[in-house]
């Protein structure tokens, strides 16, 4: 990709590995850097140091700084002051186990930062495991179970351990980037991950308690690695942008070497002294502070700064590097192969390319045997004299809704040519006398949980359960109103009750939620006979015969795709659920 006159924006800009990586970057005339950091004045050193830079001079160099995992209101606060604020922590807590919704995303401050800043590549340097993990869901539940027992728990102990657990904030904050990358137009993300024990296995001695290794050091492992597997899947979805990973798996060093007072937290680390020996079994007990006291002078010595990591003495870091110990990556080595790989050069050091390369995709050998499964499976339905359709064990309900509509379709016309031509209000009166006679359709539907809403729109059938039900206090007009999305140029337009349909090669207005309009309660798991849903259904087998009428024969190659039975003309339940997913939902695969 090219570098040269795009807007590059660096998360974790001002780190050890984040300005190395600007700094390669800078030698190759981007238009505009941003460089974005948690604290104000890491943010403003970084820009001061990147613009002194040889060729930073045409460069537009700037900083940006906050908590890119809280909402935007939120952004410039400290974490633990968002917690202690009712409302903000309320609002944290709706938006990060609540659904993705447009009002989520806005509210967001990563994808406020994308959408102000509309990066071409963006290179994430932050340690999102370790931020994540280093709330310590531990101590949380430890706290939480000691309160519980004194009869001590109120909503607000209970929204504070939720602010600790760390898979629904690693979800949510990829959710987000994704989809803020998507509006933005970025065109490529780049990670730098961590293994969580710099490339050491479980016996690694350094860590951050008594236990070996901590289990607040595994839960950084864990993350890291869960986050890797949600990239790989973010490279596999449509509209993303290219995505890698480079993950060093040994210690990071160094930026700097010094003398000078000694920094913990961004504070200095005073100096105590004992005042003299204390009896064992006072040592640790409410007089324990007779025995110290504290110098008004900081600690002091010669150190290196190990960036994220602080600040190690000679013997810290001769330990930590030792052959045969963690050894040592420089941050340039690191830059060096970011910058690689967004030029298009492979580094083989993705980590994305890599699971790509070692994880095992479809096969000829299945993709043979599944015609053979197919064909078997119908004369075995055949012979029983039953078609089960759907049983509601893959999911989602709106599988299942889909596939029986379909088959109704089947019964009614047969073939795709004949339910192209269908008459929307008659064919769902049909649909009605149909189930009304067939009882061991309209049972096979209601057993599973999928309720049957009648043409007129103000009745239905039911089972004992429904999958898909009302929101509560929900009006039932609210709930069973279609979704509302626009329809590409050329595709049929639907009555204004029902969603568009949506033609080969057509994709629907894309919402935050995985790039999909959002679906009312009956799109997602009713069986729908009014006669907006047929009409819908028209245009969907209108579209999927066109296109198999109008692709190139394979006399003319390999250019099209041929699915199973295509050639029959016959309506397949299965067929058309598939093509609504790949298409309509935008649910194609588009890697192997």
């Amino acid at each position: 990709m090219d570098i040269k006159s795009g807007t590059i924006l660096i998360l974790g800009g001002s780190g050890l590995v984040g300005q190395a990586v600007a700094r390669q970057l800078i030698a190759r005339g981007p238009r505009r850097v941003v460089l974005a950091s948690l604290l104000e004045d890491e943010a403003a050193k970084a820009v001061e140091a990147l613009k002194a830079e040889p060729g930073a001079e045409d460069i537009v160099i700037e900083g940006a700084w906050g908590d890119l995992f809280v909402p935007e209101s939120a952004w410039h606060r400290p974490r633990g002051e968002v917690l202690d604020d009712a409302e903000a922590r309320r609002h944290f807590i709706d938006d990060l186990y609540g659904e993705l919704t447009d009002e989520v995303f806005g509210r967001s401050a990563l994808g406020s930062l994308f959408l102000g800043i509309r990066p071409d590549i963006v290179v994430d340097s932050v340690n999102t495991a370790g931020a994540m993990a280093y709330q310590d869901v531990f101590g949380s539940v430890r706290e939480l179970r000691e309160r519980g027992e004194r009869g001590d728990v109120d909503t607000e102990c209970v929204e504070r351990h939720l602010a600790t657990l760390y898979l629904p904030q690693m979800i949510r904050h990829v959710q987000i980037a994704l989809e803020g990358m998507r509006r933005a137009g970025t065109r490529m993300y780049v990670k730098i991950g961590t293994a969580g024990t710099g490339g050491m296995g479980l016996n690694i001695p350094f860590t951050h308690s008594e236990e070996r290794p901590s289990r607040v050091l595994l839960a950084k492992a864990g993350l890291a690695g869960a986050q890797s597997l949600l990239l790989y899947l973010m490279a596999r979805t449509p509209g993303a942008p290219a995505v890698k990973e480079v993950k060093p798996t040994a210690a990071i060093s160094w930026k700097s070497m010094g003398f000078g007072p000694i920094h913990r937290g961004g504070r200095p680390l005073r100096r105590t002294d004992s005042t003299g020996p204390l009896p064992l079994d006072d040592a640790f007990g409410e007089g324990a502070n007779r025995g110290w006291k504290e110098l008004d002078e900081p600690l002091e010595g010669v150190f290196l700064d190990a960036g994220e990591n602080g600040l190690f003495s000679l013997g810290e870091f001769e330990t930590l590097t030792a052959l045969g110990l963690m050894e040592f990556v420089t941050p340039e080595e690191i830059a060096d192969n970011v910058v690689r790989e967004i030029q298009g050069q492979p580094t083989g050091r993705d980590v994305v390319a890599a699971l790509d390369a070692a994880t095992m995709g479809p096969t000829f050998r299945a993709g043979v045997l599944r015609s053979a499964a197919l064909n078997r499976m119908e004369e075995m339905e055949e012979q029983a004299g039953v078609h089960a359709v759907a049983y509601e064990m893959l999911g989602p309900p709106r599988l299942s809704k889909l596939l029986f509509e379909a088959y109704i379709l089947k019964r009614l016309h047969g073939t795709l040519e004949s339910a192209a031509g269908l008459d929307p209000a008659e064919t769902g009166r049909q649909a009605a006398e149909l189930l009304d006679d067939d009882a061991d359709l309209r049972q096979r539907i209601l057993s599973i949980g999928l309720p049957i809403l009648l043409p007129d729109g103000k009745s239905l059938l039911r089972g004992s359960r429904i999958k898909i039900a009302p929101e509560p206090g929900t009006p039932l007009a609210e709930s069973t109103r279609a979704a509302t999305g626009a329809s590409s140029a050329g595709a049929p337009s639907a009555p204004a009750s029902s969603p568009p349909a949506v033609r080969m090669g057509d994709r629907p207005e894309r919402g935050p939620a995985g790039g999909r309009v959002e679906l009312s309660v009956v799109d997602r798991g009713w069986i729908d006979l009014r006669e907006s849903n047929w009409m819908r259904w028209k245009d969907r087998v209108a579209a999927l015969a066109e296109e198999l009428g109008s692709r190139p024969g394979l006399e003319r190659g390999s250019r099209a795709d041929f699915e199973h039975g295509d050639a029959s003309g016959q309506i397949r339940p299965g067929r058309l659920a598939a093509w609504i997913f790949r298409y309509e939902d935008q649910g194609e695969r588009i890697k192997r």
